[in-house]
């Protein structure tokens, strides 16, 4: 009752009969409005701050990481990207020879990590899998070759946009009209087959893998190729660099940070918890960027960026369509699978194998645009993806 609070704070001053606390919330109706402004602005702000504290943290951390990073060394706009991290990665293990976008770079390496590590504290490492593994790594490989035309993962649209790269507005279109069209299959009843509890050694390889980079990174670095030029030759120092992505995996895993989740529930469920995380990321690195003299409002000779407004939306079209169908941004997938998700760690082999294409076969765009081949990917990955969803909505028995 809208009464009870108000009675409650009256019996504290004494007031213990109910009667007489019910009389005195009749006759003095503007007391009664004080202790219910009370209650509606300070606790229940409270409460308010209190559920959305870590997910705003985990933006404002990023954001923070993102312009340090850059500071010290990581291509502008690109403190942290993970589609452009693991197309690196997939150049430092020779899946690709782009001689531009190659280093093992420890930011994924300590993302990863961090997020293993919280997961083990707070007893979330629970090894799962087996669900549409094969349709996994399709939309996987697609949603690199969609972010790989547009030049950057959801994560890094948002620091573009932060730092004043206006081209990013392109993208965040058809990333928003992408998870729509996410959001609408799973109304008509898109849903993958549930997943089962895994061996605990599948739920570990993803992080042997990763210490293992690590080891070759820090002990046999001679055994990885590095660019000596271009954005994979332009990096924080490695312990900086690590040290960012440990921090920023810790407290992804323990908010469930994810950039597709934010507008998918948004406009699913009418829940904007996660879209703060995205818009402490944005606020932060339009501070950041101001302080730093990053900032750099505009369209033309933005760091690793093109002008080409249809295909940044279109890329993004399709980055945020396969997302949402995936169940997560390609940084929640690398969170889900540090907790032993195996589904989402065929994604992210998914979206290295991607980037190994992307530039094996001329996919990915540079500073002066897409390529044909690339914008030819693009439809060809959104027809791709809407088969996988129109076959599992018939097959689930939905319209």
């Amino acid at each position: 009752m809208k009464h009870d609070f108000a009675i409650l704070e009256i019996r504290r001053r004494n007031v213990d009969h109910i009667g007489n606390a019910l009389e005195w919330v009749v006759e003095n109706p503007i007391s009664v409005f004080c202790i219910n402004f009370r209650r509606d602005y300070f606790i229940n702000k409270g409460c308010f701050m209190k559920k959305h504290f870590m997910i705003t943290l985990t933006g404002i951390a990023i954001g923070v990481a993102a312009i340090v990073l850059v500071r010290f060394g990581n291509p502008g706009n690109m403190g942290f990207c993970i589609a452009c991290f693991l197309r690196d990665i997939a150049g430092a293990l020779k899946l690709h020879t782009a001689p531009v976008v190659q280093y093992m770079r420890p930011e994924i390496l300590g993302l990863v990590l961090g997020a293993f590590v919280m997961a083990l504290l707070f007893k979330e490492f629970k090894p799962v899998g087996g669900s549409a593994v094969f349709s996994r790594f399709v939309l996987g490989f697609f949603v690199m070759i969609g972010a790989l035309v547009f030049l950057g993962c959801p994560l890094r649209m948002f620091l573009r946009l932060g730092a004043g790269d206006l081209n990013a507005m392109f993208g965040l279109v058809g990333f928003i009209l992408g998870v729509l069209a996410g959001v609408f299959s799973l109304n008509k009843g898109f849903s993958f087959e549930r997943n089962y509890p895994q061996d605990k050694t599948e739920g570990l390889l993803p992080i042997i893998v990763t210490v293992t980079f690590l080891v070759l990174l820090v002990a046999i670095p001679s055994v990885l190729v590095f660019s000596e030029k271009g954005p994979g030759a332009q990096h924080a120092p490695l312990f900086i660099a690590l040290a960012a992505g440990l921090i920023a995996g810790a407290l992804a895993q323990r908010s469930r940070l994810c950039t597709v989740g934010g507008i998918r529930d948004a406009f699913l469920l009418k829940d904007f918890h996660l879209l703060f995380g995205a818009l402490a990321i944005l606020v932060t690195v339009f501070v950041g960027s101001l302080i730093m003299g990053q900032f750099k409002l505009g369209f033309a000779d933005q760091p690793v960026a093109h002008t080409d407004w249809l295909w940044n939306g279109l890329g993004m079209v399709l980055v945020g369509w396969a997302s949402v169908l995936l169940g997560g941004c390609p940084l929640r997938q690398l969170v889900l699978s540090a907790e032993g998700n195996s589904d989402s760690a065929i994604t992210v082999v998914g979206l290295i194998a991607g980037a190994a294409f992307a530039h094996n076969f001329g996919l990915a765009s540079s500073g002066t645009g897409p390529t044909t081949a690339g914008m030819i990917a693009v439809i060809i990955g959104l027809v791709v993806v809407a088969a996988i969803t129109a076959k599992n909505i018939f097959r689930n028995g939905g319209k």
